[in-house]
């Protein structure tokens, strides 16, 4: 059965951990590490790099390039020189997207790190100072502010201690502590009041507690188990290039296969010369240079991103985000600014709007839209600013080596401290000549804190905490200087302004003080907070990017849903969601709660809703609705920063960590880090991801319509008993060679118009589809084929030969592939395929639109990589040797005629097709 530790009072906890007020002697600390073992997170083991690297030269595609390789090696066969070329095409793709794909899997070093190394424990009833690793259940820790905390411990000893639970629970605010029992309610486990977490740090006060969780008992440990037991699935993208490639190793079989029986039966090659003819079918069908191109576009994505403040860690990840159906984000830091800034104030009677950004102590005071004189604010403010400064236990101070102003210690108390600066008033000066002599700390049951110093006056008590509490313990209030009576009256219209506060999601305090005349052996909760003087209330609010409202607008315009999921209140959380137009219309707000007493069938339909808000979450609710969106077919897009985080992360399709604020453990477990924590830089890095894969799709298609031209030739020699008009050696040099560049740069195409105004992909259309495979083999690559068998008999035509003459050379190469006509002819054929793929580049560059609309040189990348593609193809034909390699011949300007009059010719065919579909359809797609 399991103890629910956080009900037991101190004598029962002792009782049920065996141990007493001493601590636990060191033999049996020794016996309780050998039954619990070492506080560490276990790693589980993973498949190893090798068996990964292997994984490249074994998936489909390898696989068909293997057997071809092999199949140049067979006696009568006789091509070793093929075979080894495509050996090195294997390993340089498996390499290269080894290289690029690899991510190391450092989650749970991350989590181990956030572990300090050394604890403090009373053990034998002497304090020492042990390895973290060695805690057990019964240790009693001493916690000081500071400190890492590292084993889930119950409280039995508390001195208005925090701590700092942010990478569990992703609330900003440190937590309050007691040793209070928590009966007779229910409670979020990592929320326990009574507890101190593994994982988490005390950012204020002292105090003790029994360490009951050790290692992956810890809730800490939960999340890390978590975290490991999560599959890696393929993206959306590898899904997509798989599918692509089985198609394109399809249709090179059949198309191989089918010729094979054709050269046999119908041309009666024979045996050995169907199968070298097969093998020329299949090598020309299948872009061997289609991976590592999908690959270094991937790459020219991410730096592209990387420029945009988002940094890919996963290639396929970067058109994963450009298919996000489903954003799932986080509140503080990501929507909002992450710094607590006091917007109004009531004082003297009436309401003040306060100026200013973050935690920059530089602002205005306004009264009825009138801005106040700095002398004016001093004097009208300066009982107020000393109570919100001097009851207080954060710091404000500049940070030169950052060039700004930080907060140490609470974030809401570092509001008040900006307010004091802004006024005017110099606490910390002040605070030298009124001492503080005694604290009475803040309590969560009161609600209130009390600092109280010693001043020129005598002894005064300046006390904040929630307005209804406090103006319960009120009977006067200061206005202008003067005390009066807090009547019925003046006590309804602080309440009307504090719930105006709270219905605009602002943080209320409420600030007073009181003179004492009792000793201080009398300084105690019922003596100091009585018969207070109301001074006034602080309205602050963590206020929302500026460029979060536009970033949310054009993502519904493009279809994008999304769903704020926040550790915050839900008031603040809608409040917020509909200021910054997340929320349109009516809205519901679930809480962690609520998830925890739905199915996974209620999930999902609730999550089918709009205007839904999830608020007090825990790590198992964030990973449950990731999990249940991707069931409704969803593609999820989910932004974490802490610990808690790293599940979620993980479960969706894309996870997203924030750079500044997020953990290393958020971080090692997501695809995609922020490096601004920003949300707009999610919709800049969705707009890139819909451009690449775009561009993927335009890169595809123009390689594909290269492999007609490629397959033509070989078909041609069957079908009309001609010499073979283009080499193996020549389709791997278009393939490998010329044609890289081109791609690359039309991977580079900047996003057409509209981009973002339609809606996400579907999760059922292919990267590959039948009309665009249609156009590249029926239509352009017709063309380029027309181009190179024109090139090709037109240098024997030039020589003298017909069409007769040609046959009779016949199909065996002993017969032709010395002869200088036969190299002249093929090199030309070379020449027109690469050069009818330079138009073919740019009738790609768009889908709909004319590319003279787009911009005919708009695309820079690209035309630097036609005059490299050009100097490459003159460097194949011209350098001695080099040339030999492929059998080329240096050609005369005559047997160029042709390549260069089809440069144009795939561009006026394909803009005529645009042009045809413009006028018949309105789509946006061609």
């Amino acid at each position: 059965m399991k103890i629910e530790y956080y009900k037991l009072d101190e004598k029962k906890l002792f009782k049920t951990l065996e141990v007493d007020a001493n601590g636990l002697t060191v033999e049996e600390a020794k016996k309780r590490l050998k039954i619990y073992g070492p506080n560490v997170i276990r790693e589980k083991k993973k498949r190893s790099l090798v068996l990964r690297f292997i994984d490249n030269f074994i998936h489909l595609f390898a696989i068909i390039l293997w057997i071809a390789a092999g199949l140049c090696f067979i006696p009568g066969v006789d091509m070793p020189q093929l075979g080894y070329a495509i050996i090195l095409v294997i390993i340089i793709n498996a390499i290269f997207s080894f290289m690029q794909e690899y991510k190391a899997e450092k989650a749970l070093e991350s989590l181990k790190k956030f572990l300090p190394s050394k604890s403090t424990v009373l053990r034998g009833g002497e304090v020492i100072e042990i390895q973290s690793m060695e805690l057990v259940p019964g240790d009693i820790l001493i916690l000081n502010e500071g400190d890492n905390i590292s084993a889930d411990s119950r409280l039995i000893e508390s001195f208005n201690i925090r701590t700092n639970n942010s990478v569990l629970t992703g609330e900003s605010d440190p937590q309050r502590k007691s040793t209070v029992p928590i009966i007779g309610r229910r409670i979020d486990p990592l929320r326990l009041t009574n507890v101190a977490y593994a994982g988490t740090s005390v950012s204020s006060g002292s105090g003790k507690a029994i360490v009951y969780a050790t290692g992956m008992e810890t809730e800490f440990g939960k999340i890390a188990n978590l975290t490991q037991g999560i599959k890696e699935e393929l993206s959306p993208l590898q899904k997509e290039i798989n599918k692509a490639s089985q198609t394109l190793v399809y249709i090179a079989l059949g198309i191989g296969f089918l010729f094979f029986i054709l050269s046999l039966t119908v041309a009666r090659l024979g045996f050995i010369g169907s199968f070298i003819f097969a093998i020329g079918i299949l090598v020309a069908f299948i872009p061997e240079g289609l991976l590592p191109t999908v690959t270094l576009s991937l790459a020219l994505g991410v730096q592209k991103m990387a420029k945009r403040n988002a940094v890919i860690k996963k290639l396929s990840s970067v058109e994963t985000l450009g298919s996000t159906t489903v954003i799932c984000t986080d509140k503080t830091g990501t929507l909002t600014q992450n710094e607590m800034t006091v917007r109004e104030i009531w004082l003297n009677g009436g309401s003040y709007s306060v100026t200013g950004h973050g935690y920059n102590p530089e602002g205005d005071f306004l009264l009825n839209d009138k801005k106040l004189e700095n002398k004016e604010v001093l004097n009208t403010f300066k009982n107020f600013s000393r109570a919100i400064s001097y009851c207080n236990n954060s710091r404000l101070y500049f940070d030169s080596s950052n060039n700004a102003w930080i907060i140490k210690g609470d974030p809401t108390e570092g509001a008040l401290l900006v307010i004091a600066k802004k006024t005017g008033f110099d606490y910390e000066n002040e605070l030298k000549s009124e001492p503080r002599i005694f604290l009475l700390p803040f309590d969560s049951n009161r609600k209130k804190m009390s600092s109280i110093h010693k001043t020129s006056d005598g002894v005064r008590a300046f006390v904040k905490g929630a307005p209804r509490e406090m103006l319960s313990i009120c009977k006067k209030i200061e206005i202008n200087g003067q005390i009066k009576e807090l009547t019925d009256k003046i006590r309804d219209s602080i309440l009307k302004y504090n719930d105006d506060y709270a219905g605009r999601a602002l943080r209320v305090l409420a600030v007073a003080y009181k003179d004492l005349t009792i000793s201080r052996n009398e300084y105690a909760i019922d003596n100091v907070e009585k018969d207070l003087v109301f001074l006034g209330l602080t309205a602050m609010i963590d206020p929302p990017r500026p460029e979060v409202e536009e970033a949310i607008k054009k993502c519904y315009q493009a279809g994008i849903k999304i769903i704020m999921i926040t550790g915050d209140y839900g008031l603040t959380a809608n409040t917020i969601a509909r200021k910054i137009g997340i929320i349109r219309g009516e809205s519901k707000i679930y809480l962690g709660t609520d998830i925890e007493e739905m199915s996974d069938k209620e999930l999902k339909e609730v999550l089918k809703q709009d205007n839904i808000i999830f608020a007090r979450v825990s790590p198992e609710h964030k990973m449950r609705i990731a999990v249940a969106l991707k069931k409704n077919g969803e593609i999820v897009a989910m932004t974490g920063d802490g610990v808690n985080d790293a599940p979620a992360l993980k479960a969706a399709d894309i996870g997203i960590a924030m750079g500044i604020s997020g953990t290393d453990v958020a971080r090692e477990a997501s695809d995609m880090i922020l490096t601004d924590d920003n949300f707009a830089s999610i919709v800049n890095a969705i707009e890139e991801g819909r451009t690449v894969f775009e561009n993927l799709r335009k890169f595809i298609y123009y390689i594909l319509a290269s492999n007609i031209p490629e397959a033509i030739p070989f078909i041609s020699m069957v079908l009309f008993k001609i010499p073979l008009p283009l080499t193996v050696m020549q389709i791997l040099a278009i393939d490998l060679g010329t044609d890289i560049l081109p791609s690359l740069a039309l991977a580079s195409e900047p996003p057409e118009p509209g981009i973002m105004k339609r809606p996400p992909r579907p999760r059922n259309e292919r990267l590959l589809t039948v009309r665009g495979m249609a156009r590249a083999y029926l239509l352009l690559g017709p063309i380029e084929a027309a181009a190179a068998m024109l090139a090709f008999f037109m240098v024997y035509y030039n020589n003298g030969f017909t069409l007769s003459k040609i046959q009779e050379i016949g199909v065996d190469p002993n017969n032709y592939v010395s002869s200088t006509i036969y190299q002249s002819a093929i090199t030309a054929s070379f020449a027109a395929i690469v050069l009818s793929q330079i138009g073919n580049a740019f009738a790609n560059r768009t889908t709909y639109d004319s590319v003279f609309k787009a911009g005919f040189f708009r695309n820079k990348l690209l035309l630097w990589a036609i005059l490299g593609e050009i100097a490459i193809l003159s460097m194949l034909i011209y350098i001695p040797g080099l040339n030999g390699v492929f059998d080329h011949y240096p050609i005369g300007w005559s047997s160029w005629i042709i390549p260069i009059l089809f440069i144009p010719s795939v561009l006026i065919i394909e803009e005529i097709r645009k042009l045809i579909i413009r006028h018949f359809r309105k789509t946006s797609y061609a």
